[in-house]
């Protein structure tokens, strides 16, 4: 009986909640901006899916079963929770043990005048892997390169095209990134899959913008020097620096190339980072740890203050502070909670035959490989237009194609890609999305002085796209489920 009222849900009926969910976000991301994420955006995927229960009441669906698949959802989602818990407290403690300082201040040495853009690129890049975060890296290092730009005149849109083509790069292929962490988990795959697939369509992306930018560099008359000797300088007296810091991302690298557990490598790293940060940062564990020396007990709290909660760390420099702070695995909760309240949206939806009957719609429509991909990257592109917010833009498609893509006989990764391609690196392209308006205001360039420069971001769908019509790296499911 109950399989015969999922049937009996009408196309319209499933498209009601999905349609009510889209504009009751883009309303609250109108209202609240950048601070929708902190709870505003999950309260109204909770009033979204109290719609879908409505509709499934009205089809004879019962409460219990959508518990039931509320339940199911969000068991499926446990490896990814814990995962972003464990990036949380591996950022922590990969900060206080300089290891990411050491990441910036080795990566700040590569700038030099002739190769100036393509060092922006290369320098973001480095800095958003070490963070996972493309705002941060904006906001410090980013701001110092357009401030180094337009000391060398050259045009701050074309900056601002590299500084975020690098940033984004990173972003995309950190282990720490939230929206690293939010495509698999939408898509069911895992962190460490997703990134390796993602590499097919993203290092063609970042070649060709790197070609690019190293052609317009050709046609630069730069002039004076980039000057980083202030932000190595403080770096260097906060910090101590030296390439056997370098030890504990190589191992986690090894151990992740080895296949072993996600998981146990985020373990293993964490723990070695707070050792590290012991042996060469024994001042900051102890100023962390709010003590005058360094005892077992007060190592013992600085670190686990890195690992659970927020630590700044202060320099004389006030570009740095901010990219010197970590909020560890509390950091995290923001994106576990639009996880869980996605996964209450998606079980309802699931539960009332929502999700079957639009993933029936959308291959109705997508008869082929490409017009499915073509779909999603198409609605991820149009949720950040609409509901301005890039995390909405992988949770939403991500929910509404993953059937879709399973139907298809498509693996996970292939899904979780496509969020990432035309999701996460388009918002930025949007004025009044959260991300393109947090860049224009942070690099003080507006979007469209530097949309067409942001050569990665644009070209990342129309790569993934290109991918999907040629058949090129298209994953199939090989296991019987």
């Amino acid at each position: 009986m109950q399989q015969e009222n999922q049937s009996s849900i009408t196309l319209r009926g499933a498209l009601i909640p999905v349609i009510i969910l889209v504009l009751l976000l883009s309303f609250n991301v109108t209202i609240f901006g950048d601070d929708a994420l902190g709870g505003s955006n999950q309260f109204i995927l909770l009033i979204g899916a109290a719609v879908a229960a409505i509709v499934g009441f009205k089809n004879k669906i019962t409460y219990e079963s959508m518990l039931d698949a509320i339940g199911s959802n969000l068991k499926s989602t446990t490896g990814a929770i814990l995962i972003l818990l464990f990036v949380g407290a591996l950022a922590g403690t990969w900060l206080l043990s300089g290891i990411i300082p050491a990441m910036i201040y080795y990566g700040l040495q590569i700038l030099h005048p002739s190769i100036f853009l393509p060092a922006c690129i290369i320098i973001c890049a480095i800095i958003s892997i070490a963070t996972g975060s493309s705002w941060t890296t904006s906001a410090t290092v980013g701001i110092a390169l357009i401030g180094i730009g337009r000391a060398l005149e050259i045009p701050v849109g074309m900056v601002a095209g590299a500084v975020i083509s690098g940033a984004y790069f990173g972003d995309k292929l950190s282990p720490l990134s939230d929206t690293t962490n939010l495509a698999p988990a939408m898509a069911g795959s895992d962190l460490f899959t997703h990134i390796k697939y993602m590499t097919h369509t993203t290092i063609p992306s970042i070649v060709i913008t790197m070609v690019v930018f190293l052609i317009l560099g050709f046609f630069q008359n730069t002039s004076g020097a980039a000057d980083t000797d202030v932000l190595l300088t403080s770096i260097k007296e906060r910090f101590t620096i030296n390439l056997g810091l370098f030890i504990v991302p190589i191992l986690v690298i090894v151990l992740i190339i080895k296949k072993t557990p996600p998981l146990a490598a985020l373990l293993a790293g964490t723990l070695l980072g707070g050792i590290f940060a012991l042996i060469f940062q024994p001042d900051i564990v102890t100023k962390i740890a709010g003590s005058e020396t360094l005892t077992i007990s007060s190592g013992y709290q600085g670190v686990m203050n890195a690992i659970t909660s927020d630590i700044s760390i202060t320099t004389n420099n006030e570009l740095l502070n901010d990219l010197f702070s970590s909020g560890g695995m509390k950091g995290m909760l923001g994106t576990i909670w639009l996880i869980i309240c996605a996964m209450v949206f998606g079980g309802i939806m699931d539960a009332i035959g929502g999700l079957k009957k639009l993933s029936n719609a959308l291959l109705s429509v997508a008869e082929s490989t490409f017009q499915l991909f073509a779909s999603t990257a198409a609605s991820c592109v149009v949720i950040n237009l609409t509901a301005s917010d890039q995390y909405l833009s992988i949770v939403l498609p991500g929910k509404m194609f993953n059937k879709a893509f399973e139907d298809k006989n498509l693996a996970p990764e292939n899904l979780s890609r496509t969020l990432e391609d035309s999701g996460t690196v388009t918002s930025v392209l949007i004025p009044w999305n959260t991300c393109g308006a947090y860049q224009s205001g942070v690099l003080g360039v507006g979007v469209g002085e530097y949309f067409i420069y942001a050569i990665f971001n644009w070209l990342s769908p129309f790569m993934t796209l290109i991918y999907a019509y040629f058949g090129i790296k298209i994953k199939k499911i090989t296991t019987v489920k």
